[in-house]
């Protein structure tokens, strides 16, 4: 403790002399100052939230505060601030500009690490902006400008390699330790009346972020304590279904939108009550913790999706072979040291929200970029590090929920539209799962089933389904009710992929934060042939973004599932208060057919036996590239999975196709036109 004291008084005394007159001079001195005083400023923050003066700050004292932590990456600044990717580089040129807006990004995680009063990771983020600096400033006393920008990504790289496996060690202590409770002591010991805890987290607060503490302050206890047992409840029964031993749990992890404490603490009772201890972790912020899109973790509004944009790809800087094989070491390391914790963790518990307006990004080529040998090496980064967690936190004994509410950015209706979400929620399950066992009963008659789009829609499919071998017996589909995935309305399946072939056509569609226009898949023997989309001027910028944000950097990806959503009153509640473009796909999946691209719905889980409530078991549980686990376990997992919903008002038609030609409809023109699934088109 004594070292690294003595570290952070040393690198921040040489920083402050910096802010005051640096010996680097020309077009990179305003750089260092800046940067320079805004680490000072995290130096003051760090010894105001040690000294406990935060928590006795005025409301508007906390506020003035946190404008000032974000506001050079707000919208309004950004295009002028060294985080923004483009302004640097026309500083700096195309090189050093990336590399000086990398080290500045990375600086900015430090807002979060002074609220945690964590002296170690504030100490090596500016220990490297020393070892930069110094690096210029050596350079300008040799008569130079800058040095080699090699010179600067090497010091870079070896920073992220380094630390790589410490930094591995302290994300997985994070979600796997209770005693990491940072987040959780401010839930559960704050007066949730006083909305100044908000500024407690280090997080960006906005209105959306009081306004939702002040609504739940608002409820009722009965009401806040109604919708803690509908999130808890769902997650108890994900093991419950599955036939898994929730007992043999101790751990899960909470993720959320800050605002919802009232709730959370509830939760964190209930969950009690069943033995079991939380997690919250941050979302990351930083190269080892996690950046881009989406947000992985506690978080509250972003102060700029543009700039978690612009940095997604920001491990081009450092991603080779020789980092991906001691971040795969380190990580192996660091779950056997934590090997008994993995083995009680049972899963996440995530509240997501939604109401904020679209983001559509803008592409920078200024922005770091993964080269085509990189983008192979982040998608096998990503399959065998899915690998090595599986060894210890077993997918197969493991579970989830998942649900999700408006913000007050989703406009003057908040709170209606917030109750709308609540009664969704909490549907009668028993109503849903009796008509969707009358949509499987057709379906398991058939041998594909069609997919037609209507209007403009050129949804041309055909879903291939499993032979049963004993119909009285077996099953293809799942009828899913109000369990992992809340709301309820949906029956799923994982398709054979020999034989599944056509289009996929959205208009408009909201996967992971990110718009897509006009977006069309098509698929042979079940894998991804070619895609397209309408965001962008060119069509090398289209495919682009899909490859980066759909297909995660993978050549192709098999469709991991195809299900029918039957949850027409979130359909309806959507239109009418114009929210279909702002709901999150956990709602939106429900209020169409959807299609599944990457890994199964039961990936690691194959070999569980599950039953449906009419006792059949579902036997549809893997395909043609998820069976290669037997053989080789990197060529049977994609560990990504993205919904994409066909909504009814553009479908045309889903028919049960039988081996004899024979056709059941389902659904025609938007409408359930199957006997017994009446009740589904009363909210029309």
């Amino acid at each position: 403790m004594e070292t690294i004291v003595e570290r952070y008084g040393l690198v921040i005394e040489r920083i402050r002399e910096i802010a005051e007159d640096g010996s680097v001079e020309g077009v990179y001195k305003a750089y260092f100052q800046k940067t320079a005083v805004f680490l000072t400023e995290i130096a003051d923050v760090f010894e105001y939230v040690k000294s406990g003066r935060l928590y006795q700050a005025a409301f508007e004292e906390l506020q003035q505060l946190n404008q000032r932590l974000y506001q050079d990456i707000l919208p309004d600044n950004y295009e002028k601030s060294y985080a923004d990717p483009a302004y640097a580089v026309s500083l700096f040129g195309d090189e050093m500009g990336r590399v000086l807006s990398f080290l500045y990004t990375e600086l900015r995680s430090l807002i979060a690490f002074a609220f945690e009063k964590d002296q170690m990771e504030i100490t090596i983020r500016m220990e490297l902006f020393l070892e930069i600096y110094s690096c210029f400033a050596c350079a300008w006393e040799e008569g130079r400008q800058a040095p080699e920008t090699e010179e600067a990504r090497q010091i870079l790289y070896w920073f992220a390699s380094d630390y790589s496996e410490a930094e591995t060690e302290k994300k997985l202590r994070r979600l796997l330790l209770p005693e990491e409770d940072f987040a959780l002591r401010i839930i559960m010991d704050s007066d949730l009346e006083d909305v100044r805890y908000l500024y407690y987290f280090g997080e960006y607060i906005t209105e959306n972020e009081l306004e939702t503490a002040r609504h739940f302050n608002r409820m009722p206890q009965d009401a806040v304590k109604r919708i803690a047992e509908t999130y808890t409840e769902g997650y108890r029964l994900g093991f419950a279904v599955c036939n898994k031993d929730i007992s043999r749990k101790k751990v899960v992890n909470i993720r959320y939108r800050l605002g919802f404490e009232r709730m959370i603490r509830q939760a964190v009772e209930y969950f009690a009550k069943i033995g079991m201890q939380c997690t919250i972790f941050r979302a990351g912020s930083s190269i080892f913790h996690g950046k881009g899109l989406p947000k992985n973790g506690y978080c509250a509004t972003l102060p700029n999706p543009q700039y978690e944009y612009d940095h997604k790809d920001d491990e081009a800087l450092y991603l080779d072979r020789q980092y991906v094989n001691r971040y795969l070491e380190g990580m192996r390391t660091s779950l056997e040291k934590l090997k008994m914790e993995a083995a009680v963790f049972g899963g996440p518990a995530v509240v997501e929200t939604f109401g904020e307006a679209p983001f559509m990004p803008k592409a920078k080529t200024q922005s770091y970029a993964l080269t085509e040998k990189q983008q192979k090496l982040a998608a096998q980064l990503r399959t065998q590090a899915g690998t090595v967690q599986n060894e210890y936190i077993k997918e197969e004994e493991r579970s989830f929920t998942i649900i999700a509410f408006p913000i007050p950015a989703i406009g003057k209706l908040y709170e209606e539209i917030f109750d709308e979400i609540v009664k969704i929620n909490t549907l009668d399950y028993k109503l849903y799962q009796k008509i969707q066992q009358i949509i499987i009963d057709a379906l398991d008659q058939a041998e594909y089933v069609q997919i037609r789009g209507m209007g403009d829609n050129r949804t041309n499919l055909k879903i291939q389904l499993h032979k049963l071998a004993n119909p009285a017996k077996e099953t293809n589909f799942e009828n899913c009710v109000a369990d992992v995935n809340i709301p309820v309305g949906e029956l799923f399946t994982s398709p054979q992929l020999e034989g599944t072939e056509g289009l996929l056509h959205v208009s408009r569609v909201f996967l992971n934060g990110l718009e897509y226009r006009d977006l069309q898949i098509c698929f042979r023997d079940g894998m991804i042939t070619d895609y397209i989309c309408a965001n962008f001027a060119t069509e090398e910028e289209n495919r682009k973004y899909i490859r980066d944000n759909i297909m995660r950097h993978h050549e192709t990806l098999p469709l991991g599932e195809f299900a029918i959503g039957t949850n027409t009153t979130a359909y309806m509640v959507a239109k009418k208060y114009g929210i279909s473009s702002k709901l999150p796909i956990l709602i939106a999946e429900k209020m169409g057919p959807h299609f599944a691209v990457g890994d199964t719905c039961y990936s690691h889980e194959e070999d569980l036996i599950s039953y449906n409530p009419d006792g059949k078991a579902i036997v549809a549980r893997e395909n043609e590239v998820s069976a290669l686990r037997h053989k080789d376990m990197e060529k049977a997992y994609f560990h990504c999975h993205t919904d994409i919903t066909l909504p009814y008002d553009e479908l045309g038609e889903v028919t049960a196709v039988k081996g004899d030609g024979t056709k059941i409809t389902v659904i025609q023109a938007g409408r359930f036109v199957l006997e017994g699934c009446e009740e589904l088109n009363r909210p029309f």
